[in-house]
């Protein structure tokens, strides 16, 4: 299954030049990768304990291991370098703190979707350990572990999901099935047989279990070889210098061993680490602990078409099952010496093991993990990790209705209109103007006008906005364009049918609420001239656009012959789509809900309310509740059907991307719906939907800056979109405006009625802010 091109990926943990397996792995892992997806960019921010040399130009930022400061630092930098997916390479002992516990400050301020892969998984962990363990699975999007015993652990230890776990063996270089003897030359070892361990050395890998066993294969066979190739382990250099290395020598010496027995302190390249692989006819892997969930010198050997003798730690039990390795008791020298005997004498035997695990370690070679990896990191699943924008529990209560601001939107404005994308704040001119969003923002100014909110700024604005749309008018066709460059050329003579019913919804509240006479004037003359062609549109959305807007228009102009037959004519269109489509199980217009549903509903319980058409109002109604039943989340929330998919009849839900969009007109045709029945419920559910903004959604972040009015593109399924472009604002600052008039005229009432005022009976919001318009 292909998977879908990531731009930019991160990848945290140690990295070379540091001489260590976990070193090596993620930088085979990062060149793997950038082999399978050359379009993306890997970069790398390794953790550094002060002996690294100079490092690769794929490193981006250093961060250090025991300064706690620079784990924060090292976050920033990854939320501003565009990375969209996070690598992190996790084993307790390269990160400084407790158990490792650093990390989790580096994790707590990073707002990317983080895929851990997991080194080491303990059965019996410390307090600390396990604490860390869980809270960096709680903020993964994902974990990778290299052993099926890594994913039980996991879940029965540490509670973490079984979904949220994925299995991908550890990488090897994808190298020939040869004879040893075509290297043995090359490492002084030719016409001998050649046994092998490769690491880094220290008391825990068991090499003296090796050299006591080997006085009894040397008798057995006289000219054995074994080579152990691999620097001290840095920690112990470190705190003791090279006295355990000396110590295993000296052990050559008293075992009469001496000639048989090699030492290489050298940390080597892959391509000579492959040639002393091929040499060897029996790879040893002696650990003396069984708490050993991953071994990168296993993998190597075993796929590279070793006959491996083990000893039975976590890793190798699982990997070396089914007669593709041998493996011997912990600490037992004597058993390991008749293995490798009984191997040695019968090359039949070995051969057939070396040949079971170089087959099953084809699928281990670099490429097809990288592919695997490629998947994991794509689409990354929904954290529980904060975002940048203010986090709102779920459960939290009450909300406050917030202030309305406008400095994005002004900002958003120039001396042509309003821009219809944005870099994070910031217009993005090279993707010009668009009449759906020039109309939005004037429907806006009418709302705020209501609301009180005049101001020489709002005034230029609003002039903008019209001008735009004056402009955007094709007398010829009798039409709206839609997509202007930033050079003001036309993209196409006539826009989209939806741009033409929104741009009448706007022409039609122009009329019906504006106290701009002038600007009432201008409206009307091109909402008569517009309202033949959306009429003879196809699209039922265009249809309930155009409703909305010729209701709009009715609250001045009531008594407009062609505007009441072209209200009679949709609302018949809408209603017989309805009767087409609809079932008992799927109340709907369509065979799809898709985008900008709740349009229709609202057209049709506008027109049942005013025009006495009981069959319409029952039709909006009851697929306005259809709906909301399928826009809720599993915790209550607002829920809108995703765009990547969205919902179709007889197949899945798409939850995400989730677009504000959808909370703003869901919010209209609720207050819509309360307006026409007087049922509490639906205000109710228009502050669900409007709740939606403030961070009671799906992953319970706030996708507005209260300050500003900025909203962000979209809810992803591990966070939002952070560029804030007209039409995510818009429908912001009209959902929050819509509401303001529900709570304003709630307050007229409760005044006419000698009641104290009340912001709204609901009791989602409970405390009512002044409007304003920051300049």
């Amino acid at each position: 299954m292909p998977h879908k091109s990531i731009g930019r990926l991160a990848f945290v943990g140690n990295y070379v030049p540091r001489n260590c397996g976990l070193a090596t792995f993620t930088s085979d892992l990062r060149n793997a990768v950038y082999a399978q997806a050359r379009s993306t960019e890997c970069i790398v921010v390794p953790v550094s304990d002060g002996t690294e040399n100079e490092y690769p130009p794929e490193v981006r930022f250093v961060f250090r291991e025991q300064d706690l400061e620079s784990y924060k630092r090292a976050a920033d930098f990854l939320n501003l370098s565009g990375a969209e997916v996070v690598s992190l390479q996790h084993e307790y002992g390269i990160y400084g703190g407790e158990a490792g516990n650093y990390i989790l400050s580096f994790l707590r301020h990073l707002d990317k979707p983080v895929v851990t892969t997991m080194h080491t998984v303990l059965d019996k962990p410390t307090p600390e350990q396990l604490r860390v363990t869980r809270e960096i699975a709680d903020r993964s999007s994902l974990i990778v572990v290299m052993a099926n015993r890594g994913r039980q652990f996991l879940r029965e230890i540490y509670g973490v999901p079984d979904a949220k776990i994925r299995m991908i063996p550890h990488g090897i270089p994808d190298m020939p099935f040869v004879d040893p003897n075509f290297y043995k030359d090359t490492k002084g070892v030719a016409g001998r047989p050649a046994l092998l361990t490769f690491g880094l050395l220290s008391p825990n890998k068991g090499i003296e279990t090796v050299l006591r066993a080997l006085p009894a294969v040397v008798q057995e066979v006289p000219d054995v070889h074994y080579t152990i190739l691999g620097v001290t382990h840095p920690n112990l250099l470190r705190t003791e210098g090279e006295r355990y290395r000396q110590s295993l020598e000296h052990l050559t010496e008293e075992l009469n061993i001496k000639n048989n027995v090699s030492f290489h302190n050298r940390f080597v390249e892959l391509g000579e680490l492959l040639e002393y692989i091929g040499s060897a006819d029996i790879y040893i892997t002696p650990y003396r602990d069984k708490h050993q969930i991953t071994s990168g010198t296993l993998a190597y050997a075993f796929g590279c078409g070793k006959a491996v003798v083990s000893t039975p730690y976590w890793h190798a039990e699982e990997l070396l099952a089914g007669e593709c390795g041998v493996l011997f008791p912990f600490d037992d020298h004597e058993q390991l010496a008749k293995d490798i005997c009984r191997l040695l004498a019968n090359e039949e035997d070995r051969h057939a093991m070396r040949k079971r695990a170089y087959m099953i370690g084809r699928e281990m070679v670099w490429s097809n993990v990288a592919q695997q990896y490629l998947h994991a990191f794509h689409p990354p699943r929904r954290t529980r990790r904060s975002n940048k924008r203010h986090q709102l529990q779920l459960d939290e209560s009450p909300l406050q209705l917030p202030r309305i601001r406008l400095p994005h939107l002004l900002t958003m404005t120039d001396s042509t209109g309003l821009l219809q994308h944005a870099e994070f704040s910031f217009p993005l001119y090279s993707e010009g103007y668009c009449t759906d969003d020039n109309a939005r923002a004037l429907l806006l100014a009418v709302l705020l006008e209501e609301l009180d909110m005049a101001s020489p700024e709002l005034d230029r604005a609003v002039s903008r906005y019209a001008a735009f749309l004056h402009y955007a008018f094709n007398e010829q066709r009798h039409a709206f364009r839609n997509f202007m460059l930033f050079n003001r050329r036309w993209r196409h003579e006539v826009g989209s049918d939806d741009s033409q019913g929104r741009a009448l919804l706007a022409l039609g509240s122009v009329v019906g609420r504006s106290g701009n006479a002038k600007l009432r004037l201008w409206a009307q003359e091109l909402f008569v001239k517009t309202l033949p062609t959306v009429t003879g549109c196809d699209s039922p959305r265009t249809w309930a656009y155009a409703l909305i807007g010729i209701h709009e228009y009715f609250r001045r102009l009531n008594g407009d012959c062609r505007a009441e037959e072209a209200r009679l004519f949709l609302t018949d269109q809408l209603i017989r789509l309805y009767e087409q489509n609809a079932s008992n199980e799927w109340r709907w217009f369509e065979d799809v809900l898709a985008y900008g549903n709740a349009v229709m509903p609202h057209a049709l319980i506008l027109s049942g309310r005013w025009c006495c058409n009981q069959h319409a109002l029952d039709i909006g109604l009851s697929s306005l509740e259809w709906l909301q039943e399928n826009q809720r989340g599993d915790n209550g929330c607002f829920r809108p059907i995703g765009n990547q998919g969205f919902y179709h009849r007889g197949g899945e839900r798409a939850i995400f991307d989730q677009q504000p969009i959808e909370a703003y007109v869901t919010c209209c045709a609720c207050i819509e719906a309360h307006g026409a029945t007087g049922d509490q419920k639906w205000l109710d559910e228009a502050y669900r939907a409007f709740s939606w903004f403030l961070g009671r959604n799906d992953l319970g972040v706030e996708l507005v800056n209260r300050e500003t009015g900025a909203c962000g593109d979209g809810l992803h399924p591990d966070r939002v979109n952070q560029n804030d472009g007209a039409e995510s604002t818009l429908a912001y600052l009209l959902s929050l405006a819509r509401l303001h008039l529900v709570q304003q005229r709630t307050r007229r009432e409760s005044a006419q009625h000698n009641h104290k005022p009340i912001s709204t009976e609901s009791s989602h919001f409970v405390e009512v802010h002044p409007v304003e318009v920051t300049e």
